[in-house]
């Protein structure tokens, strides 16, 4: 790994040097999610450099944590986790659990990405409230730039979720105004749908926007009550 040695035998060290690399974890995260072409990966760590997620892949797969698998008819490849790397899926949660545990809210809440957040959005979402048929969602944050303005998430009848940052010319079902420090508290689970309404504009059927807070993909730590003071 592109890290300098502890040169200690203790296992802690050993795992530190292939795992605490800057963004190493954060990837991890990723593939654990269930993320395996290199252009999803990225939209989960839209920060990090094209380069930099290649060079981290590569190390994961010298290490014996992912394993590249070219698909079938086409030049696309697959990063998946091999054994070791789905042993990892118990460290991710812990990670997680423990964040948001004991991290203070207001530094997350300074770290708004409104990219990472509508694709945890869109790959959290519980499509079962939601109408038979098509349902799209248009959420708009007026305060952001006019190119991350507005994001659609596409439910389909078969329960896939797509998003959209370009208007896809559906149909919207629900209009979710907001800005992004509440959409984010929500996801986080600092906050809730109903407790934040004053701060929602939602139009559209009741159907879809009385089940907002059942069908919308919130953090997997959301439930997980906050201890730091």
């Amino acid at each position: 790994m592109s890290n300098a040695s502890y040169f200690q035998f203790c296992p802690v060290a050993m795992a530190a040097e292939i795992l605490c690399t800057r963004w190493t974890m954060v990837l991890v995260r990723e593939l654990v999610a269930g993320s395996t072409r290199f252009n999803d990966i990225r939209r989960g760590v839209p920060r990090m450099s094209r380069s930099l997620l290649a060079q981290r892949l590569r190390e994961l797969e010298a290490a014996g944590i992912v394993v590249r698998h070219p698909v079938e008819g086409s030049q696309a490849v697959d990063y998946l986790l091999t054994d070791a790397g789905k042993d990892l899926l118990p460290l991710v949660e812990a990670f997680g659990i423990w964040g948001q545990k004991w991290m203070e809210s207001e530094p997350s809440l300074e770290r708004l990405d409104v990219s990472l957040l509508m694709w945890d959005m869109r790959r959290n979402l519980d499509p079962s409230p939601l109408p038979p048929g098509r349902t799209v969602l248009n959420f708009r944050f007026p305060e952001l730039a006019a190119s991350k303005r507005s994001w659609w998430l596409i439910v389909e009848a078969n329960g896939d979720v797509d998003l959209c940052q370009v208007d896809p010319g559906f149909d919207v079902d629900l209009y979710v105004t907001t800005d992004l420090r509440t959409m984010t508290e929500i996801w986080m689970g600092l906050s809730t749908v109903s407790k934040a309404a004053r701060r929602l504009d939602l139009i559209g059927p009741r159907q879809v926007a009385d089940t907002m807070q059942t069908w919308l993909g919130l953090s997997p730590f959301s439930s997980e009550r906050k201890l730091a003071s």
